[in-house]
């Protein structure tokens, strides 16, 4: 059995809880500590049963709690070398660093973990698929475009949280942001439209799918019935459950 619950997704933090019976992770933990507490106790998950946080990369939406929480826990931290090498300068005390090479797998308790590298603008930005048995979830939050090699690494998930940044109409009339931000957001090193997510599930799409989460929503250039809409064109089959996570609240927990 695998549970997922995505506990926050967006711009101002991102974290996800996934559990087996045996064993319990963090996909980032990109909220405060108080707030990483405060959501896995509504899961009934407490801070000491987390066997491992995993890193996708270093932007402080996804490793703004560590610090904190590495205060206070001696939770293992998984990470490549390079994303490693900028958090130290923040987490001094930190003992028990788990360094893997991107691309490699590894196992954690009863899961079996597959990383691979994405394109972002972080030093070393990784997606994961955790698998339990015959179940598997794949997390792909910050991408810039869907190399082959992030195809060919999600293809047979069952479960999926995909990230679906902004509408590109919205993002063009956006006045907050300047030029140069637009252009970053919608580079190859930036992150998805709504257009191109529905691009990438298109890709993905085969029996077994059951579940697609979108995540990582802009809040001032997105809105969630354009992003679900942007999906829906691509989905046919009513079976599959999808929604879009946000920033302020634990999504429902999927089982796999």
């Amino acid at each position: 059995m695998l549970e997922i619950t995505i506990l926050a997704s967006g711009s101002s933090g991102n974290a996800a809880l996934v559990r087996s019976k045996k064993t319990a992770i963090l996909i980032d933990a990109g909220l405060s500590a108080k707030q990483l507490r405060e959501r896995l106790s509504l899961c009934n998950v407490a801070p000491e049963e987390i066997d491992g946080i995993l890193i996708t990369h270093e932007h402080g939406d996804h490793v703004k709690g560590l610090p904190q929480w590495c205060k206070q826990y001696n939770t293992p931290l998984y990470c490549n070398r390079h994303t490693a090498t900028i958090l130290r300068s923040k987490i001094l005390q930190q003992e028990h660093w788990k360094i893997f090479e991107t691309g490699s797998s590894f196992v954690l308790g009863t899961f079996s973990l597959d990383s691979f590298a994405i394109p972002h603008d972080a030093v070393d930005p990784v997606g994961f698929v955790v698998r339990e048995k015959t179940s598997s979830f794949g997390f792909l939050t910050d991408l810039g475009y869907p190399t082959r090699l992030v195809l060919e690494s999600l293809r047979s998930v069952q479960g999926l949280l995909l990230e679906a940044n902004y509408d590109e109409e919205l993002l063009e009339q956006d006045t907050k942001r300047p030029w140069a931000v637009k252009q970053r957001i919608s580079s190859r090193h930036g992150h998805l439209s709504n257009d191109a997510a529905a691009e990438v599930l298109q890709h993905l799409l085969h029996e077994q799918l059951s579940h697609v989460v979108l995540g990582h929503l802009s809040a001032d250039c997105n809105k969630e019935e354009l992003a679900l809409t942007a999906i829906n064109r691509i989905i046919h089959d009513q079976k599959i459950d999808r929604w879009c996570a946000g920033p302020d609240r634990i999504s429902p927990t999927i089982t796999l």
